[in-house]
């Protein structure tokens, strides 16, 4: 057996105004699970989508199962045992889950002349699939009625159907809870135990540290080195990943919540199944957290105060006036802003510009005689936005997808801030974002704060959860199970809140 399955030799790949990856090695073993490690911006994903086919890589080669091989695109990927699970998904809503996991490669059968879609077999194989996965979910269900997370376990699940040798997975669990991670860590030991090799990406040290055999670790787009996971610490990987010594995961909390602004009453969906009877306050300058399991409904709540789900009953008052919100635009105009879980799904315009990403949500405020857009107050405002947020951009003409995740978040913070609201609704603010640029958008979150905006926090990771609110309320299937304060919150309350079925 060759002491490699794959071996990614003196890769280069560069961008307009931007060298992504500068002669990075990389070797896999078979059978094992290696991670790759770095800040947003050092590679990982690039270095990856070389070897996927998605990009044409500039030099270097890359030898799989003991030859020489060129990559050209995903297709041919697949056909030679190499699957990805990427970090942002490209589901197409409308079709159903077996569609999805076959897409390209559907059975077929003779019908007379032509050859049609064996839509049994498709169906019984997903739900055979699904099954060896422990996935619970009906094969012939739109992907639209899934949620964020297990549009991410079909994902898994699509690239496991490939039965592949190699299978790469680009934060896995970014959408996902503690539970659902130990059921993708079960299917992460069941292919290494048949002698699949995993490259598994991630930000989340514990589960490095918990899945992997090998750890590699880039940082700038140049390989820093690869160490066995049994030697290395949460602390080792992070000085390796950011060349310094990184002593505290949070900033300090130097906010003093104030009075009370901000109360939403009785707020129930016109879902049935979705939130029921919730009511909470929010003060000025708080850091509300809100925690719960996957099905709490807490971005349902969030998106039906920002007037993006209807409701049956329930207000909002906000410095004691009752608000109308009646769509996102009424709640805008109100200075309440919504960041939304899922950042290329509904937060950034792929194609749009940096600025004009920055922009969007605030050209009324920058309009001569109400029709005609003033470009150079516009554009102050976006490079003040580039600056404060400490985006890392070639110019703010340049396309917000070429960004690493972690600036793209930042845009869209600058985005809201650039209108000014009271109340910001942070909806997994950190998901799929590196230890250093967590601790740049922890920072930005607590200086809000202390100017006096109230930021309500969605948040499925207990430290975050626990080391930037002020107070935590918890739900359990669409109910308020309960409230934690800050310096009385652990793991274990807010866990037991979060399944306290009511």
């Amino acid at each position: 057996m060759e002491e490699y399955i794959l071996q990614m030799k003196n890769i280069s790949k560069s961008f307009p105004g931007v060298k992504a990856l500068d002669r990075v090695n990389l070797n896999i073993k078979p059978g094992t699970v290696h991670a790759l490690m770095g800040e947003n911006g050092a590679g990982k994903s690039t270095l990856m989508k070389c070897l996927f086919g998605i990009y044409r890589m500039d030099e270097g080669e890359i030898i799989f199962n003991g030859e020489k091989v060129d990559i050209t695109n995903t297709a041919d990927a697949l056909s030679r045992g190499i699957a990805m699970v990427q970090q942002e998904q490209t589901p197409i809503l409308d079709r159903s889950i077996a569609e999805n996991i076959f897409l390209g490669r559907f059975p077929t059968k003779k019908y007379g002349p032509l050859e049609v879609i064996d839509h049994t077999k498709l169906y019984a194989e997903t739900d055979r699939l699904l099954k060896e996965v422990n996935m619970d979910f009906d094969s012939r269900v739109k992907l639209s009625s899934l949620s964020v997370s297990q549009m991410q376990s079909v994902e898994i699940a699509k690239a496991v159907s490939a039965d592949a040798k190699l299978v790469i997975m680009d934060e896995p669990t970014s959408s996902l809870t503690e539970n659902e991670v130990e059921g993708l860590f079960e299917i992460i030991n069941k292919l290494r135990d048949n002698g699949v090799s995993i490259i598994y990406i991630s930000h989340k040290m514990e589960e490095i540290l918990q899945i992997s055999d090998e750890v590699s670790i880039m940082r700038d787009g140049v390989y820093v080195g690869t160490w066995p996971a049994k030697e290395l610490t949460t602390d080792l990987i992070i000085k390796r990943m950011v060349g310094r010594e990184l002593t505290n995961r949070f900033p300090p909390r130097n906010n003093v919540p104030g009075e009370v602004i901000f109360e939403v009453e009785n707020f129930t969906s016109i879902d049935p199944k979705s939130f029921k009877n919730v009511s909470f306050n929010l003060r000025e300058g708080e850091i509300l957290g809100i925690g719960g399991l996957v099905g709490a409904q807490r971005t349902e709540l969030m998106e039906a105060i920002f007037g993006i789900r209807h409701i049956v009953t329930g207000k909002v008052t906000y410095k004691g006036e009752v608000l109308k919100i009646k769509r996102p635009r009424d709640a805008i105009t109100k200075g309440i802003a919504l960041l939304t879980e899922d950042r290329r799904a509904t937060g950034i315009f792929g194609v749009l510009s940096v600025a004009d990403n920055v922009g969007i949500a605030s050209l009324d405020n920058y309009l001569d005689y109400n029709f005609v857009l003033n470009n150079k107050a516009l554009e102050k405002v976006v490079n003040e936005n580039i600056e404060k947020m400490s985006i890392k951009t070639p110019s703010s003409k340049t396309q917000i997808k070429s960004l690493s995740g972690g600036n793209q978040q930042k845009v869209i913070i600058g985005r809201w801030l650039a209108n000014n609201p009271d109340v910001l609704i942070l909806d997994e603010p950190t998901r799929g974002i590196d230890v250093g640029a967590k601790y740049e958008i922890y920072s930005i979150i607590v200086d809000l704060a202390k100017q006096g905006k109230s930021i309500i926090m969605i948040s499925s990771e207990m430290p975050e959860l626990i080391g930037m609110s002020d107070r935590i309320m918890v739900m359990c299937e669409g109910k308020v199970s309960g409230f934690v304060e800050g310096e009385n919150a652990t793991q274990e309350n807010i866990m037991s809140l979060a399944t306290k079925f009511m």
